[in-house]
């Protein structure tokens, strides 16, 4: 399950809404990462960009190497605006053992961070600048794979 959201997400409605989704399917391991906007470099916030057909497909090949394992992977992330302190992006894994959820969450998470076509912009002052320094280059994606912006 992908879900995109606009602006901050509701973190207790989710979680719970994931867990109900989830509570009779026999996992023994239910591990959700929560990821904030952090106060630094006198920010109000963040705000992103997704596109969105690569991250379905790059989700979607996620959700197969999940099944593969005998897991589910659930993800939401924020479009917009997103002020300190709020959450921006959920993750979790549900599997029957404890190890192959800690391992694959961990791998998403990282995998996430390195692929996921989201432009992250500073919130500073009221202007929506782009943060190169918070945002990964996307191997074999424009301009950002050269080195260049």
């Amino acid at each position: 399950m992908l879900e995109i959201h606009d602006g901050a997400l509701n973190v207790p409605e989710i979680l719970e809404r994931w867990y109900v989704q989830e509570e009779k399917s026999n996992y023994g391991a239910y591990i959700p990462f929560i990821g904030t906007v952090r106060s630094e470099d006198e920010i109000s916030g963040l705000s992103f960009d997704i596109y969105e057909p690569i991250l379905e497909s790059w989700f979607k090949a996620w959700q197969e190497r999940a099944k593969e394992r005998g897991a589910v992977v659930k993800m939401a992330h924020s479009k917009g605006d997103v002020l300190l302190h709020e959450s921006s992006y959920i993750a979790a894994v549900f599997s029957r053992k404890r190890r192959v959820a800690l391992e694959m969450i961990d791998e998403f998470v990282e995998d996430f961070k390195a692929s996921a076509p989201i432009w992250k912009y500073d919130l500073l002052d009221g202007a929506r600048i782009y943060a190169k320094d918070r945002s990964t280059a996307i191997n074999g994606a424009g301009l950002l794979s050269q080195g260049n912006s």
